[in-house]
């Protein structure tokens, strides 16, 4: 790894904190464990983080273009990266103290089907490759762990790699959780609880990577 131990520690923070945020993924694990079991929500999840690296390789040929641009040109995407990570965790915390939860069973239930392994790992890739916020999170987010000296593709993917494996156990542990116990897991107040710890340790490193030089 190019990427100093403290960068690398934060990283390792950042990417669990939001891997566990619910979103579109977490939705599409949730709603294809309702449909298909565990399996169908683990291959989801195999296929929404195989999707990863395609944003990982796209936002390292945009970072490189900038890099050979001028190097103010960098540190302004990167401050813009951390300017980002903040309005997500903002949006948590309105979502909390607005009574709302980003977990809800509204539009998540499905009738039971047999399990297909090809319709899932297709849902999950096209899930996670045609979501434009994935692209513009990669963009802004991975140039804060980027070493100019190094070759940016080799470091996304090297960081999405690590992305990958954090995401598959949280959402394969989500599965299984909810194949368990669907009612108890899909409450607003596990929503709350999300919402809350994700909002406030996303602002915290935000600002944290605004100011590190």
């Amino acid at each position: 790894m190019y990427m100093e131990t403290h960068l690398l520690i934060t990283y390792l923070i950042a990417i669990t904190v939001l891997s566990i945020t619910p979103g579109l993924d977490t939705m599409l694990v949730i709603r294809n464990t309702a449909r298909g079991g565990w399996q169908d929500g683990v291959i989801s999840s195999f296929g929404i983080c195989s999707g990863l690296f395609v944003h990982a390789s796209v936002s390292a040929v945009g970072i490189s273009v900038i890099l050979l641009q001028t190097a103010w040109a960098f540190a302004a995407l990167k401050m813009a990266g951390a300017c980002y990570i903040v309005w997500l965790g903002i949006g948590s915390l309105r979502k909390l103290f607005q009574g709302k939860t980003a977990l809800s069973a509204d539009g998540l239930s499905a009738v039971r089907q047999p399990y297909q392994i090809g319709r899932s790992l297709r849902e999950g890739v096209l899930s996670n490759v045609l979501n434009p916020k994935t692209v513009v999170f990669y963009m802004a987010f991975l140039p804060q762990f980027i070493n100019p000296q190094h070759s940016a593709l080799v470091q996304s993917l090297i960081l999405a790699g690590l992305h990958f494996i954090i995401a598959m156990i949280w959402q394969s542990f989500l599965a299984l959780l909810v194949n368990q116990a669907k009612s108890r897991v899909l409450q607003p107040r596990v929503g709350k609880i999300f919402d809350g710890l994700t909002g406030t340790i996303l602002v915290s490193l935000g600002i944290k990577l605004a100011l590190d030089s």
